[in-house]
């Protein structure tokens, strides 16, 4: 028998990744599976990818509340924003791993911006980014992670554009206060509900910019992490594009080089052995070999995130361009690496870094 967890909100893409990756883990027993309007329905109506496996075959979604899901020793929840923190306050001595945003910001301000001025903000949890580094004298990501009951899962866009940032702020050859972020998207990041410009027939051949000029939720939290790396504030301005294709995520990123940087017998070497020195010991994050750019393709149904740098010295810019899998890394990868650092187990159980290709 291995540890039981349950999956709240499995119904939706994030969920049904969820089930799969934990299908094939070698620890972890599914003991429950919720969902909100999908209650009662075969799994495997909705997951049909999981036919055959006998944790989901002829069994239905629970309702999602405290009573079905306590037995778990760990609960993932994949509910839409705002919903987490009711379920998580009736859950007071469990592990959970969150994937919605509930539990990410440590300003309430930012909070009611992006989400409503009437959201309610439940507060900050460990945040879960294994690879980030640590401003001098704080404990590591991973350390806090390993030590939390509860974990909130960066959003999809945060995580690829953290990691791509992250050590070069932290090691000086970035300037914190001129980042812009351009990212394109999969699909399958704006979740699974009916939506007009989510028909195939909207996006097939077509990519469309959406909630640009700084009005993306993940827009404070991307500087919030980014900022804890480097120890100063960080002021970004990200425009995400949504691609036609159902997930994945390729995200370019630049700022300006210091003086340091630019000062370098080779800005462009130091911007690369900065990333290699952060990731070099990393299972799932990787430095591509000079002259290979990041694919999605690369990524997909993995936990891996690929990384090339370069340094544009014409604009004075460092250069980075950061891929994963929206579904992976960026959701339902990144909580099973999550869990297995809360559990004690290896982190790489259940997971690869290795794509699907073609």
């Amino acid at each position: 028998m291995g540890i039981r967890v349950a999956v709240a909100g499995a119904s939706g893409y994030a969920g049904g990744e969820l089930l799969r990756l934990l299908a094939g883990h070698p620890d972890l027993e599914v003991a429950v599976v919720s969902a909100g309007s999908s209650a009662g329905k075969p799994i495997t109506s909705v997951h049909p990818h999981l036919v055959g496996h006998p944790a989901f075959d002829g069994k239905n979604f629970a309702a999602t509340d405290a009573a079905a899901l306590g037995d778990a020793e760990l609960i993932f929840m994949a509910l839409p924003h705002g919903e987490s923190a009711k379920l998580a306050d009736a859950l007071p001595h469990t592990r959970i791993v969150d994937l919605s945003a509930d539990f990410r910001l440590g300003d309430e301000q930012a909070w009611h911006k992006f989400y409503g001025a009437d959201a309610d903000y439940a507060g900050r949890w460990a945040y879960g980014l294994p690879e980030l580094p640590s401003a001098p004298g704080k404990a590591s990501a991973r350390e806090q992670i390993t030590t939390a009951r509860t974990v909130a899962a960066p959003g999809c866009y945060a995580t690829t554009s953290v990691l791509a940032l992250a050590p070069l702020l932290a090691a000086g050859l970035a300037e914190p206060d001129d980042i812009v972020v351009v990212a394109a998207s999969g699909t399958s990041g704006a979740g699974r509900s009916l939506r007009p410009d989510l028909l195939a027939s909207e996006i097939m051949g077509s990519m469309s910019a959406y909630k640009a000029g700084g009005a993306h939720r993940h827009t404070p939290e991307i500087e919030q992490a980014l900022a804890e790396a480097c120890g100063t504030p960080v002021t970004l301005s990200f425009t995400p594009t949504l691609a036609p294709m159902p997930r994945g995520i390729l995200a370019t990123c630049t700022a300006r080089l210091t003086q340091q940087a630019r000062q370098s017998q080779n800005p462009e070497q130091a911007l690369r052995d900065a990333l290699a020195a952060a990731y070099g010991s990393s299972p799932f994050v990787h430095l591509l070999p000079a002259g290979q750019w990041p694919a999605t393709a690369a990524v997909y149904g993995s936990n891996g995130a690929h990384l090339q740098a370069a340094a544009d010295l014409h604009a004075g810019r460092a250069v980075v361009v950061s891929t994963t899998d929206n579904l992976g890394k960026g959701a339902a990868g990144q909580a099973v690496q999550l869990a297995n650092l809360m559990l004690g187990l290896p982190e790489t159980a259940g997971l690869t870094t290795h794509g699907v290709a073609p």
